[in-house]
């Protein structure tokens, strides 16, 4: 029996539904235009900018991915959700160099230890603190979160891998990646990869939980679970395919 007939009915299903969707897409840019009051709430808005402080929505990740293509739309989108300074971009040699870098000291309510690193890197923290970090802490702990402790955003290096340094430069080369090494709460606790992560207790919870938060604001996030490596860190960077481990 052949089976064209489905292969032809499904491939016409599918222009359909691409059809619809352009056309939909389409006639809300057109009422956003035309009306003085958004057709949908911000966040559903799929023409309406990233805002760190409003609550997701699935069109949430797309407009982060959109807020990072340029400096201007990141800085707008981070607003006073960070405190940092803007710096003139910084170039070491072809392949180690940071665009858009700023002098991050503090995302939402957590504060860092001085770092460069990117506007992209700096949004998507601000993302992840606001809407993981903070909740998931608050849940397990009852406290919030102090400050985010890391050991750097650019390094130029290559890809370190258990076998040697690879060819391949790291994201942290062009500061598009960050190393987070625990948390300090505003109770005074400590929370740490290197004695947190295994185990069933609350701290191994919490961790857990801001590793796969974190893949939803990140790029590629990779933890104790990916090798030996990464066992005292989280590996965030705000480039690459989706990867969480």
């Amino acid at each position: 029996m052949s089976r064209k007939p489905t292969k032809k009915r499904r491939s016409t299903r599918g222009r359909a539904a691409f059809f619809i969707l352009i056309s939909v897409l389409i006639w809300i840019g057109y009422q956003s235009l035309i009306r003085e009051k958004p057709i949908f709430p911000s966040r559903w808005d799929p023409f309406a900018p990233l805002s760190v402080n409003e609550a997701p929505s699935i069109l949430t990740g797309w407009k982060l991915d959109r807020a990072t293509r340029s400096f201007e739309t990141c800085m707008a989108a981070i607003g006073d959700e960070a405190e940092l300074v803007v710096l003139d971009d910084f170039f070491q040699s072809a392949e180690c160099q940071i665009h858009d870098r700023v002098s991050l000291m503090s995302v939402g309510r957590a504060t860092l230890e001085p770092l460069e690193t990117r506007c992209a890197i700096a949004l998507r923290l601000a993302m992840w603190e606001r809407h993981t970090l903070q909740p998931a802490a608050e849940a397990t702990f009852g406290a919030g979160i102090k400050t985010i402790r890391q050991i750097g955003s650019y390094n130029c290096r290559r890809i370190r891998t258990p076998d040697g340094n690879s060819s391949q430069m790291s994201t942290h080369a062009t500061a598009d990646a960050i190393d987070i090494t625990g948390f300090d709460l505003t109770d005074g606790r400590r929370i740490r990869l290197t004695s947190g992560w295994n185990g069933d207790s609350e701290e191994a919870e919490f961790l857990r939980d801001a590793r796969d938060g974190a893949c939803r604001w990140f790029k590629a996030v990779l933890s104790p679970d990916y090798n030996a490596l990464h066992d005292d860190h989280f590996h965030l960077q705000s480039r690459g395919w989706r990867t969480c481990r």
